[in-house]
């Protein structure tokens, strides 16, 4: 039993993905907000995305933004990698939570109030 749970764990770690990745969740934007800005940054080098980002006037360039920073930050300092190699080869956004709330109406009834988030996945990868 103990045998099959180590090959299971060691299969499991050969597979296992190394690329440096960043997670944001809960953003109060809906994904496919998200998504019209994540398709002009999805497979440039780092720092042209950036620039992009940066030159955006939307707010979900901005928290795309603080992502794809983080994603380069845990490349540097937990796999060493050099920032000006990078590029972002993963970059898509699901939905989160729903946050639902109350809206009071005319004669005693409630209209709900679906406040969407969602989660953004960046995954850099190095340049060929």
């Amino acid at each position: 039993m103990a045998k099959n749970i180590k090959e299971k764990t060691i299969k499991i770690e050969e597979s296992r993905d190394t690329r440096p990745i960043a997670v944001v969740k809960y953003l109060r934007l809906s994904a496919s907000k998200l998504n019209i800005v994540m398709n002009m940054v999805r497979g440039k080098k780092c720092d042209e995305a950036v620039a992009i980002l940066k030159n955006t006037p939307n707010k979900a360039a901005d928290m795309i933004l603080k992502a794809i920073e983080s994603a380069v930050a845990n490349a540097e300092n937990n796999k060493g990698l050099d920032k000006n190699d990078l590029y972002v080869a993963e970059l898509y956004s699901g939905q989160g939570a729903t946050y639902k709330r109350q809206n009071i109406r005319a004669r005693g009834r409630v209209d709900q109030i679906l406040k969407r988030t969602s989660n953004i996945t960046v995954i850099l990868d190095m340049a060929k």
